[in-house]
C-alpha cells in the first residue's frame, strides 16, 4: 500500500479526518481508500464537536497530528459541518486547515456558505462507488501538487 506523504518535507504522512455521522458513508470512504491502496490513517469523528476534540486533544482524545486534511459532511447532529468549519477558522492553530465538504446537499446556499469559509472543495456524494473513487483521486492529486504553508 502507498502512503501519501507531505511532498514538502517527504517525511510526515497525511492524516485524514473524516467528519461523518453516517456509518455507511464512513465505511464506503474507508473502503474506497483501501481499494485504492492508500494506507494513510483515516480518523473518524461523528460530528463537529468530536472533530474539534480530536484536533485539540480534548475530552480524553489524543491530539491529531498534523499534517491533515478534513473531509466534512454538512448535516450532522450537535455541530454541523458549517458550524464546525466556522470554529476552525476562528482558531489560529486551525484557521488554514484544508477542508473538503463531502455531502449529499446540492443546495446553493450550502455551497455558498462553505466557500465563504474557504473550503478547498465542495463534493456532492451521489453514487457511493464512483464518487468515492473520484474523491480518492482528488485527495491524492491535491496532496501531491499543492504546497501548503508550514
Amino acid at each position: 500500500m502507498v502512503e501519501m506523504m507531505n511532498e514538502q518535507n517527504g517525511t510526515k504522512p497525511l492524516n485524514i479526518l473524516l467528519v461523518e455521522d453516517d456509518d455507511g458513508d464512513a465505511k464506503a470512504v474507508k473502503r474506497t481508500f483501501t481499494k485504492a491502496r492508500i494506507a494513510n490513517p483515516i480518523i473518524r469523528a461523528i460530528d463537529g464537536v468530536e472533530a474539534l476534540e480530536l484536533m485539540r486533544g480534548e475530552n480524553g482524545h489524543e491530539k491529531l497530528r498534523a499534517p491533515y486534511l478534513l473531509l466534512v459532511d454538512l448535516n450532522m447532529p450537535r455541530m454541523d459541518g458549517i458550524e464546525f468549519v466556522k470554529e476552525l477558522r476562528k482558531d489560529p492553530e486551525f484557521s488554514k486547515t484544508v477542508v473538503f465538504i463531502l455531502t449529499t446537499s446540492k443546495n446553493e446556499e450550502d455551497k455558498t456558505k462553505a466557500y465563504e469559509l474557504n473550503v478547498a472543495g465542495y463534493i456532492v456524494k451521489e453514487t457511493a462507488g464512483q464518487d468515492f473513487l473520484n474523491l480518492v483521486d482528488l485527495v491524492q492529486s491535491y496532496w501531491r501538487i499543492v504546497e501548503l504553508p508550514e
